[in-house]
């Protein structure tokens, strides 16, 4: 069963967003968007990168990280970000997985990523995928949140 949901505060991007939906309906994820978000939900660009699948998401959406956060329990949250060391296949998973709970994979803005509270905050819940080209400052975060979905589906399959 798949118990991740993934997460993306203050997408800006309505393409990486309609992608990323897509991927969701395509492995039974559940989608948070937190707000601001630098697009409406309505624009064609989202519909169009999550084709005709978009009326199948599970999709919520939070008006900040204190609506999207509370009563979560603090070791289900991974974030995933280009400042800081851990990579993202030494995310332990295993208690939640045994446990049957939910993980969330969350992904910064594409513009700016988190804040620097949530950095601070959760310095040790931070993980990166490694870059070994010099010439990008980090991924697509379509293809980020993909890389890390099937990591996490690749160890619960």
């Amino acid at each position: 069963m798949n118990n991740a949901e993934i997460v993306l505060f203050s997408p800006q991007i309505p393409q990486n967003t309609g992608n990323i939906g897509r991927l969701c309906v395509n492995t039974e994820t559940r989608l948070h968007l937190i707000k601001p978000l630098g697009f409406s939900l309505d624009e064609k660009y989202i519909k169009r990168a999550g084709m005709d699948y978009w009326q199948y998401l599970k999709l919520e959406i939070h008006d900040n990280w204190k609506a999207f956060a509370n009563n979560k329990d603090r070791n289900s949250l991974y974030f995933f970000s280009t400042k800081t060391e851990k990579v993202f296949w030494d995310c332990d998973f295993s208690n939640l997985i045994k446990q049957n709970k939910k993980i969330y994979l969350i992904f910064g803005s594409e513009t700016f990523g988190l804040t620097e509270k949530l950095y601070n905050d959760f310095k040790d819940r931070l993980y990166k995928i490694p870059m070994y080209g010099n010439h990008c400052r980090s991924y697509n975060l379509s293809n980020s949140a993909a890389i890390v979905l099937f990591e996490y589906l690749r160890r619960t399959y």
